[in-house]
């Protein structure tokens, strides 16, 4: 779509691309590039920068672009902070999402609004996501196991064409995602306790819970430099998505999936020390990179600080099962349509 039919047509959404940046200046230039070359043209960039260090608003402003807005936080506020600041100054109907340490393909908002554009219970869309620089999957969507812990669907698998028909996903990646702001707003955005990791699990099954769906899209194509802040076998990381996924399924699963929640999550650590043991998945490979004490410190942390916050969580909960739309059979039919099962968790890295 050109700029000038974008501009002649009033009835064109105006989509707000949100990009949270932290002392990322590096890899922030090349993403806001792929932002402007968009061929969608009614959009405002909206960069949201946590309390950086660097020069990343020098690199930021080098770009001159009128749509481009640098909008600087006092503190470090995560991922999810710096997403509801840019959330509280959006204008677009449409909300997209793009991590500062991924770049788009130049057709990717057009090819990502699509569903919405068509379908009026379409509330989410999913990218296709790769691997920076590689034909190797990220993630196309998202799968959940029954104890709140989610992975991403077709993570390190080649790309072969075998992800490339439109089709309904639990919910997308934060890293580049699109979503309705009329129910962004209506579940309150992103839960800011959370900070990092999770935090679009949680966003997204919320969405959910209202009945909205989720598409994923293959033509909107992004490639991402997986972990690059923090590294893929941070104990920081470890923490982060421990106790989030607690807290999302204390907040958000039935109760009577709730009350499994702790042999399901025996099930899937059990699996874990088996592929810990013999070197293989997640655990395997963090044996390898970092200590096992440092493992074993973060999830202990992780349990401490989720029951710290579980009082929490319960208001939050009570909120949430009030504005549901869902039935909890329902809930439960759409997990097991998209869950992934503890072993595969266990053994099948990034």
């Amino acid at each position: 779509m050109s700029r000038a039919d974008s501009e002649g047509s009033k009835a064109e959404p105006r989509v707000s691309v949100i990009i949270v940046n932290h002392n990322r200046a590096d890899l922030l230039l090349e993403c806001l590039r792929s932002v402007v070359a968009q061929t969608y043209w009614n959009l405002e960039v909206l960069v949201i920068d946590n309390g950086s260090s660097d020069h990343s608003e020098k690199a930021a402003k080098s770009l001159v672009d009128p749509r481009i807005s640098w909008i600087p936080l006092d503190e470090n506020l995560g991922f999810a902070g710096g997403c509801n600041a840019g959330l509280r100054r959006a204008k677009g109907e449409l909300v997209a999402l793009l991590n500062n340490d991924a770049v788009a393909e130049k057709d990717w908002v057009e090819q990502l609004m699509a569903p919405m554009l068509n379908d009026p219970d379409t509330g989410m869309c999913a990218s296709k996501i790769l691997f920076y620089g590689g034909d190797v999957i990220d993630k196309v969507g998202h799968l959940m196991y029954l104890d709140g812990q989610n992975r991403g669907r077709g993570t390190g698998e080649r790309d072969r064409g075998q992800y490339d028909r439109r089709e309904e996903t639990l919910f997308p990646d934060g890293c580049a995602a699109l979503y309705r702001r009329e129910l962004m707003d209506q579940v309150g955005g992103f839960d800011e306790d959370f900070f990092a990791y999770g935090d679009d699990a949680d966003l997204g099954i919320r969405i959910r819970l209202l009945g909205a769906t989720c598409q994923y899209v293959p033509e909107a194509v992004v490639y991402h430099r997986h972990s690059s802040t923090l590294g893929s076998y941070s104990p920081q990381k470890i923490f982060w998505v421990e106790r989030n996924r607690f807290w999302l399924a204390m907040k958000c699963f039935p109760l009577s999936i709730l009350i499994l929640n702790p042999f399901l999550t025996a099930a899937r650590w059990a699996w874990n020390v088996a592929a810990f043991l013999t070197g293989a998945g997640p655990a395997g490979n963090y044996r390898k990179r970092e200590s096992s004490r440092g493992l074993v410190g973060a999830i202990l942390r992780a349990y401490a600080a989720a029951l710290v916050g579980a009082p929490e969580m319960c208001k939050k909960r009570t909120s949430v099962r009030k504005m549901k739309r869902l039935s909890d059979r329902e809930f439960i039919k759409l997990l097991w349509r998209f869950r992934i099962s503890a072993k595969q968790l266990a053994f099948r890295d990034k």
